[in-house]
């Protein structure tokens, strides 16, 4: 590998220094024996995930690129939206990476609010910000993408690259199609998405790819405070259904 930072980030981008084994998977059939080893190992990577994260509580994902510096504006706006999702009693779940993942966990942990990141393993190593108070890391991104959506009664996207995309894509069509219901989804920072919307709007919906409410789906604010009031009850009303008084009773006991 390249010796230079530029040039280490370059490869990253283009999936050169991969660990061998994750880039066979996507390779095509391979032998039967081989693929069963490979099953049973995502197999405890999922285990993990779901006994690590059985008891965080009512959490909403906050997704969002992990290249903005602490002096950025958006970074700020995810900070301030960490700790209104805290306020609320709502925990926040990342990525647990830097910039908007970083803030949004900062956020929360500043304001006394509990703070989870799903790491990813990355040829350039991405480490769990220093806002964790709990964090798991995962050799698969399918498998971390389930974890931060099976986890999570509501989605928070600030502005981010193809993996933030991918994400808020995957929800919206997961929401569409029924596999999940009554999850809200919010964008933050309109001039970043509206091209988007408007991409949406006049020519998907033009082209009939999508019907017209798909493209309402998204709630669209530049205000965290927003942000949460739009999602903070149905996001509390869904865990109190989803897990019933005796998981509300360990979370509080601490068991």
């Amino acid at each position: 590998m390249a010796t230079s930072s530029g040039q280490v980030i370059s490869a990253y981008r283009w999936g050169k220094g991969v660990r061998p084994e994750i880039a066979r998977f996507l390779r095509g059939p391979q032998g039967r024996l081989a693929e069963l080893v490979r099953a049973v190992r995502i197999f405890f990577e999922l285990m993990r995930g779901f006994r690590a994260l059985h008891f965080v509580g009512p959490c909403v994902t906050v997704f969002g690129s992990a290249r903005f510096t602490e002096d950025h504006p958006y970074y700020r706006l995810a900070r301030s939206t960490g700790a209104e999702l805290a306020k609320v009693g709502l925990t926040v779940i990342t990525g647990g990476g830097p910039g908007i993942m970083e803030a949004a966990n900062r956020g929360a942990k500043e304001m006394g609010g509990r703070s989870i990141g799903c790491n990813i393993e990355l040829p350039v190593e991405q480490k769990p910000n220093a806002y964790l108070d709990q964090w798991i890391t995962f050799r698969h991104f399918f498998v971390r993408k389930v974890m931060l959506v099976k986890y999570s009664y509501a989605f928070v996207a600030l502005p981010g690259g193809l993996g933030t995309l991918d994400e808020i894509f995957e929800i919206a069509t997961l929401i569409q199609t029924g596999k999940i219901q009554e999850f809200p989804l919010v964008l933050i920072g309109r001039e970043f998405w509206q091209p988007l919307l408007d991409f949406m709007r006049e020519r998907l919906v033009h082209e009939g790819t999508i019907d017209r409410a798909d493209a309402e789906r998204f709630f669209v604010t530049d205000s965290p405070e927003a942000a949460v009031a739009s999602l903070a009850e149905v996001a509390k009303r869904r865990f109190e259904a989803t897990h019933g008084p005796r998981m509300r009773r360990r979370l509080l006991l601490g068991e």
